[in-house]
């Protein structure tokens, strides 16, 4: 089981913007002025974003959002979608109404005509119940080992998680997390990222000592060297970076330019022993959505046909 993939999936947005429905537990989330400008400025970003990761060796599957019905937050397919070598989709449990409305099903077959996919499971029964665990955002999974770091919040819940690794044969690895504010954070693909070989964690977030010596166990048993990043490093979307594969198997560690920027020149080069660092610009979609580089990019591990 390889920890990266060369294929991603990318949702092209069409009517991108502040999503006051999530912004209660987003922190990071602010509205900008003139929202028609924003979508004008979203879909640039994410042309460009597609674009250096296809100059880097990726291969991108983009798809386009639809006019209806309104998901200003489909630029963020992780969330609702997850792709295994088991050859599984999985489909998620949203805290926002309308961001439940992102689970395409068009977008499923549109996949399955390049890709090998076995079994559909749907946990999204658990919004009846107020129970929600937003896929690869609430969940930071070292594929390779089968565990998923977890922060728990309004929006990852554990007895959800606790369905995911029991259908997947993951171990969950949860911990409380907040910011410098004392807010709990809503995802936990905004404070760590897992690599094959590392570890990018703003472990000053995660507050009980107990569990931040678990997840560091975790993490340095399983070989991931530790690269540490602040609370304004982290609030620079440097913890929602993503470790993908280009089409000559060499890794690339994908961020934004945010992100990149403020790293240090130690931790760029501790970083760039794993792989090349790659970076766009999506400054308008951090703003405004509230999520970086890692959340617009759900990673399609099953085979290709």
């Amino acid at each position: 089981m390889n920890q990266s993939t060369n294929n991603i999936l990318m949702i092209r947005p069409v009517n991108f913007g502040y999503n006051a429905q999530t912004a209660e537990s987003n922190a990071f989330q602010t509205k900008q002025a003139d929202q028609q400008a924003v979508q004008q400025k979203a879909v640039a970003e994410f042309d460009g974003f597609v674009a250096v990761l296809r100059d880097n060796g990726v291969n991108v599957t983009v798809i386009s959002d639809t006019p209806e019905p309104h998901t200003p937050d489909s630029i963020f397919p992780n969330n609702w979608v997850s792709f295994h070598d088991t050859g599984d989709i999985i489909l998620y449990p949203m805290q926002a109404q309308n961001r439940r409305l992102e689970r395409r099903e068009d977008i499923i077959r549109q996949l399955e005509e390049n890709f090998a996919a076995k079994h559909l499971v749907d946990l999204s029964r658990f919004e009846a119940k107020n129970q929600f665990l937003e896929g690869t955002g609430s969940m930071v999974l070292d594929r390779e080992n089968k565990i998923a770091y977890a922060c728990l919040s309004p929006r990852t819940d554990a007895e959800v998680l606790q369905a995911f690794c029991d259908y997947t044969g993951y171990k969950a690895v949860t911990f409380d997390a907040f910011d410098e504010k004392g807010k709990a954070i809503y995802h936990t693909n905004v404070l760590m990222c897992v690599g094959s070989k590392f570890a990018v964690i703003c472990l000053d977030s995660i507050t009980d000592l107990y569990q931040k010596l678990a997840v560091i166990q975790s993490l340095k048993s399983t070989g991931k060297e530790v690269i540490e990043i602040t609370f304004e490093q982290m609030n620079q979307f440097a913890g929602n970076m993503l470790e993908v594969k280009n089409a000559q198997g060499e890794t690339l560690i994908v961020m934004s330019q945010t992100a990149y920027g403020s790293l240090t020149d130690a931790q760029r080069s501790a970083l760039s022993v794993f792989g090349k660092l790659v970076y766009a610009d999506i400054g308008t979609i951090e703003i405004n959505g509230g999520g970086s580089a890692r959340c617009m990019m759900a990673e399609v591990h099953l085979a290709e046909v």
